[in-house]
């Protein structure tokens, strides 16, 4: 490139356009020093063992694809549809988040609120006038207060940063309810108990190392007038002092004095409950100690993905086939569904079993095997067909028979000479 093109087409971040001339400064629009859209967990489960599990379930579900589909007249998978709607699900859902970055979203704000409003930003139509209309972006959004026909929604304005109370009607936006709300939500279920539980052993660790020395002073006299608590007082002030100013935090008293030392820990079956609850919840839910720490094995996962993330997933594709895809859209066969990957838990051992299965079976072909561990595609033809490559086929076999007028029999003659033929032998036995 000339020294004169790169003047006029050069680009440079810090300074603007033209590399020669400064941009001044000016204001972007309101800043943080973190991520205001993020979703902010509520009641301190931020702190608790509570958030892995609400983490672990989001990931699992995240990692679960889900488009905006073509199926056929029984409801199976055709074809993936091209639309702004699945390029939310799948691609980017706004300026800050991807498809899977959306999904995890919603799930958190979901488990931890309970119930949480997902609401299309742009459309290319207005929904106020039309219900045919296109998702271009999308959010979620903190439901404050419920309406009749709208809902009191609290959602992140990309363009300046600020986060706003709009009111927002039901059959515009996804409202997605927990499926576990009775277990994690209630005011008294096995979640929110376990939450008080932590909280309060938090608080007792707290003040066991708070620093206090919890001492009781016993003085070799009677403290019943006035004096005599004034000289205590004075007494315990002068101990504090010592402990206080002293470099080791070494304190003296007289001989007939006597301390006794009270921070000792007290005993409490608290522990033990939290222990029961945390098995408890894990029960309800369909969660191990294996699944957190990834030590599960296939028939434990299998469990947990049909138990608890199978119920989560139904529960978004639902609300969204229902809100966002208008009746005239279902009629044609659109639809909103999930897949996951089932070679995901299969170990490396069981791959080659199961791809001989596939394949002599004439489920998928060689390519498409190759593509889900990992390969390229061959360039071989008979890569991409569906058949069963164990049996040796013949040129003659491969070939489909003719049918119609034009097919040739065993002699080698079609069904027009061989209907002549047959007329002739009709005339002469006539004859």
């Amino acid at each position: 490139m000339s020294i004169i093109s790169r003047f006029q087409k050069g680009w440079n971040t810090f300074i603007g356009r033209d590399p020669t001339k400064y941009r001044p400064d000016y204001s972007y629009g309101s800043t943080y020093y973190y991520r205001p859209d993020r979703p902010v967990l509520t009641m301190g489960n931020e702190r608790s063992i509570i958030n892995a599990v609400y983490n672990r379930i989001a990931v699992d579900v995240a990692s679960v694809k889900i488009l905006h589909v073509n199926v056929d007249e029984n409801g199976k998978f055709l074809s993936e549809r091209s639309s702004g709607l699945n390029n939310c699900l799948s691609v980017e859902a706004n300026l800050d988040q991807t498809g899977r970055d959306f999904i995890m979203d919603i799930v958190l704000s979901m488990i931890d609120e309970g119930t949480v409003a997902v609401v299309p930003i742009d459309t290319d139509l207005n929904p106020d006038m039309t219900s045919g209309y296109d998702i271009l972006t999308m959010r979620t959004g903190r439901i404050l207060e419920w309406l009749p026909d709208k809902v009191k929604v609290r959602l992140y304005n990309e363009k300046d940063s600020r986060k706003y109370e709009l009111y927002v009607p039901k059959h515009t936006c996804a409202i997605i309810t927990n499926p576990f709300y009775s277990v994690m939500n209630e005011p008294n279920s096995t979640l929110q108990r376990l939450i008080r539980k932590l909280n309060l052993l938090d608080s007792i660790d707290e003040q066991n190392s708070s620093g206090k020395l919890d001492l009781i002073i016993q003085l070799p006299y009677v403290i019943k007038t006035a004096a005599r608590r004034v000289e205590a007082e004075k007494r315990r002030s002068e101990i504090e002092q010592q402990l206080t100013n002293g470099k080791y935090g070494i304190a003296y008293t007289d001989g007939t004095e006597r301390i006794t030392q009270l921070n000792r820990p007290v005993e409490n079956n608290l522990q033990a409950q939290i222990e029961s609850l945390t098995n408890l919840l894990y029960s309800q839910l369909g969660i191990t100690q294996a699944i957190l720490d990834g030590s599960a094995d296939e028939n434990v996962m299998q469990n947990y993905y049909t138990r608890t993330i199978e119920p989560i997933l139904s529960a978004i594709t639902d609300e969204f086939k229902r809100k966002f895809l208008t009746k005239t859209a279902r009629s044609q066969n659109q639809s909103i569904m999930f897949f996951r990957d089932p070679f995901k838990l299969v170990p490396v051992t069981k791959i080659a079993d199961i791809a001989d299965k596939f394949t002599r079976n004439e489920i998928l072909s060689s390519n498409e095997l190759r593509g889900i561990i990992g390969y390229k595609p061959s360039s071989d033809p008979r890569a991409d067909e569906l058949r069963n490559k164990n049996i040796n086929q013949s040129a003659d076999a491969e070939a489909p028979p003719k049918v119609g007028a034009n097919a040739e029999s065993e002699e080698g003659l079609t069904d027009d000479e061989l209907k002549e033929l047959d007329d002739l032998d009709k005339l002469l036995d006539e004859q």
